[in-house]
């Protein structure tokens, strides 16, 4: 239903079709509800798949007698914060990517692009596509390596840890699941009521509802439903993870040889963090000028 209704509203607003557009506007509505409706139900199959494996875990932990989880124990603590916070961090981060895209698009089109034509040329349109594909793509390498190697870092360090963090990741990513998809909906729908209804479009508060429907569109259409990977990834990795890091730890103690699962916890702590720097700091907006020195 979502679709549907979002691609007809697209056609008629970049066409001359003013009646259609009226007409549709609400259809696009009703979609962006039905879509912050139905996403929930998306990420709580990954809480439900993400549940099954981390009981796996749990009990891989156990019967290796490795398990005391107690949520007075630091690393237990400790582990909910950092699952909480790689949530919010990748929030950012493919916001960011969606922001800096769509600003090297519009650079793009008000450099290359007469904006006089009635028509959009072709070959402009592919190269708008493909400047937004280009940070899309980037941004997703950078998360990618950074949630794997994180995961991978501290399935080496503790288990009450780990096991703790990969809990956080499911809670906290429902939740902010949740609450972006109905946010962003919230702001688009703002926007539509202020056009179609109030009938108030190039004013101050239309200029304010365009500035949260910015917000909104990667609220909704980009964190929210990429949260659902996100969890199932974080589990799946951690599931592999742990066999990994347990049968390092054998192997070192049948041959009282050293347990060089901290220091691979380490070099891929160290790489993810790289990665998480890269996620924002290498996907900026630059500054297009220098204030002079000395100015105020």
């Amino acid at each position: 239903m979502r679709r549907p209704s979002r691609s007809a509203w697209s056609l008629s607003d970049s066409s001359a079709w003013a009646r259609s557009i009226s007409l549709l506007e609400a259809n696009d509505s009703a979609g962006n509800t039905f879509k912050a409706t139905a996403k929930p139900v998306l990420i709580g199959t990954a809480v439900v798949g993400a549940t099954t494996m981390i009981f796996s875990i749990i009990l891989i932990l156990e019967k290796a007698g490795l398990l005391h989880i107690s949520l007075t124990d630091a690393p237990v603590l400790l582990g909910f914060i950092c699952g909480g916070a790689v949530i919010y961090w990748f929030c950012g981060a493919s916001m960011q990517a969606v922001t800096t895209g769509a600003y090297r698009a519009v650079e793009f089109i008000k450099k290359n692009m007469d904006l006089n034509k009635k028509e959009a040329d072709l070959e402009d349109s592919k190269t708008v596509v493909k400047i937004c594909t280009q940070y899309a793509q980037s941004g997703m390498w950078n998360i990618f390596i950074a949630l794997m190697s994180l995961t991978l870092a501290f399935a080496f360090f503790d288990p009450n840890f780990f096991v703790a963090y990969l809990i956080s990741i499911a809670i906290f990513g429902l939740y902010q699941a949740i609450f972006m998809a109905n946010a962003g909906g919230a702001w688009d729908n703002a926007k539509k009521l202020v056009e179609v209804d109030f009938k108030e479009k190039n004013t101050p508060v239309h200029a304010a509802t365009v500035v949260g429907d910015t917000v909104g569109d990667p609220f909704k259409d980009t964190s929210s439903v990429a949260l659902n990977p996100i969890i199932k990834f974080s589990t799946l990795f951690g599931l592999l993870a742990v066999e990994i890091a347990l049968q390092i730890r054998e192997k070192a103690h049948e041959h009282q040889s050293l347990n060089y699962g901290p220091i691979l916890g380490v070099a891929m702590l160290t790489v993810g963090l790289v990665f998480v720097w890269r996620s924002f700091y290498a996907m900026r907006i630059p500054k297009k000028d220098a204030a002079p020195a000395g100015a105020h």
